[in-house]
C-alpha cells in the first residue's frame, strides 16, 4: 500500500523531514544525544565526516570512528521527540522513497543513547555511569500503537502503579526492556545497572517544586521505595523508555547509557558535568567498537 504524502513527510530533495536526512546519510550505528551541541561532542572524535545536517532541534553528523561508520543525532528533550526521531530513521531504512512503500526486507538499526539523568538512590554515585537495564514510562506515546503486548512488562508495570496510588488521570506506566545484546555490550566494572523512569516533564512531573504546587508530593519518595523481585528504580529521565518501546515495535535494537550528574537522594548536583558526559562519550566509542 503506498503511503500517501501526508503521511511520509519529504523535502523537495527528497529528504526525511524532521532529520533533513536522506537513506545514503545514515549509519547502521547510530548515537542519540538530547542536546544539539553534544552532536559535536561526540563527532569531534570521528576520523572522517561525510554528512552534516540540521533542522530545528534535530542535528546529524555521520562518519567513521575506528573504521566504523556512525551517525550521531540530537534528539531534542522528552519522548514525544523520540516519536519523530525513531519513526524517522526506520522509513530511512525500511521504506522506500519512491515507490512510497516498506521494503521487503527490513533493516536493523543499532541505537545508543548517551545522556543525562538523576540518580534517585544514594548509591547511584554523582558522575557514575548506568545503564539502563529496562524503562519505566510514564508518557502516553506508545499507547497510540498497537501489538505493545508482545513488549510490555504488564505485570512489572501493575506493581509500579499498585505501589504508587497511580493517579488514573496519569497516562498508564508501561515497561520495556533494553536490548540484551547491547545492554551486555555496553555493561562493565565501570557502570551501574538500573531501572529508569522516563518522565514526561523537568519539574513537576520530577518532584521539583517551584512555584506550582504538586498533586503527589510523596511521588519520588514512592519511586525510590518500590520494590519489584527484588528490583528498583535507579534514575530518572526523558527519554529511555519511550526509546526502548520504539525500536523493539520497530524492529530494531537499542541501549541508553547514562551519566549521573545530579542525586535526588542526597541532593548532589556534578561539579563537572560537562567531564562526566564527556568519559561517557568516550567510553560508549570505545564499547562500539570494542
Amino acid at each position: 500500500m503506498r503511503i500517501e504524502e501526508s503521511e511520509l513527510i519529504l523535502t523537495p530533495e527528497g529528504k526525511i523531514y524532521h532529520l533533513d536526512l536522506e537513506p545514503s546519510q545514515l549509519a547502521p550505528t547510530i548515537i542519540t544525544v538530547g542536546d544539539p551541541d553534544r552532536v559535536e561532542m561526540v563527532s569531534k572524535y570521528f576520523d572522517t565526516i561525510e554528512t552534516t545536517a540540521q533542522h530545528r532541534e534535530f542535528k546529524t553528523h555521520t562518519g567513521t570512528y575506528k573504521g566504523k561508520r556512525i551517525s550521531v543525532i540530537s534528539t531534542g528533550i522528552g519522548p514525544d521527540n523520540i516519536d519523530i526521531v525513531f519513526n524517522e530513521l526506520d522509513a530511512l531504512v525500511n521504506i522506500d522513497f519512491e515507490k512510497r512503500q516498506p521494503k521487503k526486507k527490513l533493516i536493523s538499526l543499532e541505537i545508543i543513547r548517551i545522556g543525562t539523568s538523576g540518580g534517585l538512590t544514594p548509591e547511584i554515585e554523582v558522575d557514575s555511569f548506568l545503564i539502563s537495564s529496562l524503562g519505566i514510562g510514564l508518557d502516553n506515546v506508545m499507547h497510540y500503537y498497537d501489538k505493545t503486548d508482545k513488549i510490555f512488562n504488564r505485570e512489572f508495570a501493575q506493581a509500579f502503579i499498585d505501589h504508587t496510588q497511580w493517579n488514573p488521570d496519569n497516562s498508564v506506566p508501561y515497561v520495556v526492556e533494553a536490548d540484551k545484546a547491547l545492554f551486555k555490550k555496553f555493561s562493565s566494572e565501570k557502570t551501574y545497572s538500573g531501572i529508569t523512569i522516563t518522565n514526561v516533564g523537568f519539574y513537576g512531573p520530577q518532584g521539583r517544586v517551584l512555584r506550582a504546587k504538586l498533586k503527589d508530593i510523596n511521588l519520588n519518595e514512592k519511586l525510590t521505595s518500590f520494590r519489584y523481585k527484588k528490583k528498583k528504580i535507579t534514575n530518572l529521565e526523558m527519554e529511555t523508555a519511550t526509546m526502548y518501546g520504539m525500536s523493539k515495535l520497530l524492529g530494531h535494537r537499542a541501549v541508553s547509557m547514562n551519566a549521573i550528574i545530579a542525586n535526588r537522594a542526597s541532593g548532589n548536583f556534578s561539579k563537572d558535568a560537562a567531564k562526566t558526559i564527556e568519559a561517557l562519550i568516550q567510553y560508549t566509542l570505545g564499547k562500539i567498537t570494542e
